[in-house]
C-alpha cells in the first residue's frame, strides 16, 4: 500500500505526471531510505483510502517507457492529503457542557498554486543539475 501511495506522490511531482521508469526506481529508493517520517506519513495516506489499487482503479496509466498520473490519481491524492474536517459537536451536548462555539472560518490552502508551481519547477531544476552532477563524476 504504501509503494502507491509513493508512486503517486512522486508522479505528481513531475511535469504533465509523467515519469520514466529510471527515474521512478531512483526516487522510490531515495523515500524508502529516507527514513521513518516518509513510511508513517504514506501509512497515514494510506489509511485515508484503504482499499486503495492504482493500476485497476485508473490513477495512474502505463505509457512506453513510464507511468503517467491520471485526473483520477490526482483528485485521489488530493483526497488523502485534504486535512480532515472536524466532527460537529453534538447540539444538546455541547449545550449542556460548554458554551456555543464560534464557526471556524475555512484555513486558506498554505500555498497558491502559482507558488506550487514554481516549487515543482525548481524541484524539477535541482533534479535536472543532480542528474548532470552525477553524470560528470561518473565520466
Amino acid at each position: 500500500m504504501n509503494f502507491q501511495v509513493t508512486v503517486l506522490k512522486i508522479l505528481v511531482a513531475y511535469p504533465d505526471g509523467f515519469a520514466v521508469m529510471e527515474d521512478l526506481k531512483r526516487d522510490m529508493a531515495i523515500l524508502a531510505t529516507s527514513g521513518r517520517d516518509w513510511a508513517d506519513r504514506t501509512r497515514r495516506l494510506a489509511a485515508r483510502v484503504p482499499d486503495l489499487d492504482i493500476w485497476s482503479q485508473g490513477l495512474i496509466e502505463r505509457t512506453s517507457g513510464g507511468w503517467r498520473l491520471t485526473s483520477k490519481g490526482r483528485e485521489v491524492l488530493e483526497f488523502m492529503e485534504a486535512r480532515p474536517m472536524p466532527e460537529p459537536i453534538q447540539a444538546a451536548a455541547a449545550s449542556e457542557t460548554t458554551p456555543p462555539v464560534a464557526e471556524i472560518a475555512a484555513v486558506p490552502p498554505l500555498t497558491q498554486p502559482a507558488d506550487r508551481a514554481k516549487l515543482r519547477r525548481e524541484r524539477r531544476e535541482r533534479r535536472r543539475e543532480a542528474r548532470e552532477r552525477a553524470r560528470a563524476n561518473a565520466s
